[in-house]
């Protein structure tokens, strides 16, 4: 059995096909002569290209995530130095 090259437009038309009707995929990928886990492939390919923002959602997360934990680093800051203004107060009765 060898490799077969279908082209981005045939694809295209086998999504939309599968899509559309309400036949179960194995049935379109049969009338198509493809077999049915690449049709369920390329379905599954194209939900991802037309979700583009499901890819970005980890790297926003990461940084979301670094952005508090430095968020909580400049509050323990202040807080230090809050309590070092009272300190150096407290001393010389100002």
């Amino acid at each position: 059995m060898g490799t077969y090259k279908y082209s981005a437009e045939f694809r295209a038309d086998a999504v939309a096909l599968a899509r559309s009707s309400g036949r179960p995929v194995s049935r379109i990928a049969a009338e198509l002569g493809v077999h049915h886990e690449t049709l369920r492939q390329w379905n599954k390919t194209a939900e991802k290209a037309e979700r583009p923002k499901a890819v970005a959602e980890p790297a926003k997360d990461a940084e979301i995530a670094a952005l508090r934990k430095q968020v909580r680093e400049l509050e323990m800051e202040r807080d230090i130095l809050r309590r070092a203004a009272k300190y150096v107060a407290g001393e010389t009765n100002w």
